[in-house]
């Protein structure tokens, strides 16, 4: 169990991808996880689907007040957390989705990037100071934190610019971290993904546009969340002790780099 005395907080994470990391994380990474969702209700619920030591938090990662919140609870809870991970993020919608450019509306762009690129400015802002804090009262931890994107954010897409903005700033936040913080002690990494088969994702498609997705990467499948959650724990773990601020594509084969 790599992550055995290692406190992680993973934001939405009620479901989807988020949930599988938590998973992951708690019952065969041996972590203490902050299991978090905007209602406390869905984290309960998430909390207790998970073996392993869990704690739910209400969590919404728009709401700057709620952010310092759980970064107090954490610190007298805890002691901090070893891991963050950034993984709550905008609805998918078929009526931005599918906009062209030249239609995509500030509201629609506003409220992407209040989640995707501001949440995690939010939390990794807030947690910084406490993670390092950690850090320098054991001098052999680590603090790691994961960012979740998406390959557009890499390779561009002809639909659904106002996730592909917002995903590549993350992007751009993860490599700022790295650089600014690695002499603390702390890595960061991007995961990009690419056609991972969620509840969220998945079934909001048609079946035409699901098998389409297929055909596109190497290995001709979606991929799953705890695919996605797997390398996740890798990354968080002294497994990558000497690599900081790289993008993970996951994404079967479709964008190589």
């Amino acid at each position: 169990m790599a992550l055995v005395n290692k406190v992680a907080l993973v934001t939405g994470s009620s479901s989807g991808i988020g949930f599988a990391i938590s998973k992951e994380f708690a019952e065969n990474q041996g972590a203490t996880v902050l299991v978090c969702s905007r209602n406390i209700n869905d984290a309960i619920r998430a909390s207790q689907k998970i073996e392993g030591n869990t704690q739910a938090v209400e969590l919404d990662v728009t709401s700057e007040r709620d952010v310092r919140s759980v970064v107090k609870g954490a610190v007298l809870d805890h002691g901090g957390i070893d891991i963050l991970v950034n993984s709550a993020g905008h609805r998918f919608e078929n009526a931005i989705w599918y906009k062209r450019y030249h239609q995509m509306t500030d509201r629609a762009l506003d409220s992407i990037m209040e989640v995707d690129l501001k949440g995690t400015i939010h939390m990794t802002r807030a947690f910084l100071p406490s993670m390092i804090r950690k850090i320098n009262r054991s001098p052999g931890n680590s603090g790691v934190i994961i960012n979740i994107a998406s390959t557009p954010a890499l390779s561009g897409q002809r639909e659904g610019a106002p996730y592909t903005i917002a995903k590549a700033a993350v992007v751009a936040v993860t490599k700022h971290i790295a650089l600014e913080y690695g002499n603390k002690k702390i890595r960061a990494y991007t995961l990009a993904l690419g056609n991972i088969a969620t509840d969220a994702t998945y079934y909001s498609m048609t079946k035409r546009g699901r098998k389409r997705a297929i055909s596109e990467s190497a290995m001709k499948r979606w991929g799953s969340a705890e695919e996605v959650a797997k390398v996740a724990a890798c990354l968080g773990s002294e497994s990558f002790s000497y690599a900081t601020g790289n993008t993970i594509i996951i994404d079967g084969g479709k964008v190589i780099v």
